[in-house]
Formats: C-alpha cells, structure tokens, sequence
C-alpha cells in the first residue's frame, strides 16, 4: 500500500489541473486504507502547484530508475 510523505506518479490525465500521467506529486493524506489519496503536486522549484484527490487507480509509486519529465503548467 502506498503511504503518507511517499512519491506518486499519476497514471491519468487531469486536463482541468493542467497535470498530465507521468506527474509525480507526494501523498498527503491515504484515504479509506489505501482507496484514494490525497496528492500534493510541487513545481521543480518546490512551490505547490495543487493538491487533489485522487483513486488508488489513479496514482502508483515511484519505481526504481526512474526520470523525472519537466512540462510547463498553466
């Protein structure tokens, strides 16, 4: 199960966030044991972009070897 402080990446689109799948933000809060969460998304600058609640579906943990993308947000 994924836990509170860990790093997310999100495997959808959230057009009306301006955050696309391959995001990844850090879980803030777990909800009903592991059924939704609640993702803060930083810029690379470490400024809060947004935070939004999401679906265990909806989000996977960091594997390893993995590389960060940069997109520009609106």
């Amino acid at each position: 199960m994924i836990r509170e402080h860990e790093r997310v990446v999100l495997t959808v689109d959230f057009p009306e966030h301006g955050l696309k799948a391959g995001d990844v933000g850090v879980v803030v809060m777990v909800h009903d044991g592991g059924a939704g969460y609640e993702i803060e998304i930083f810029t690379l600058d470490g400024q809060t972009l947004d935070v939004i609640t999401v679906e265990a579906a909806q989000v996977r943990p960091v594997g390893p070897k993995e590389v960060m993308h940069a997109h520009r947000c609106a």
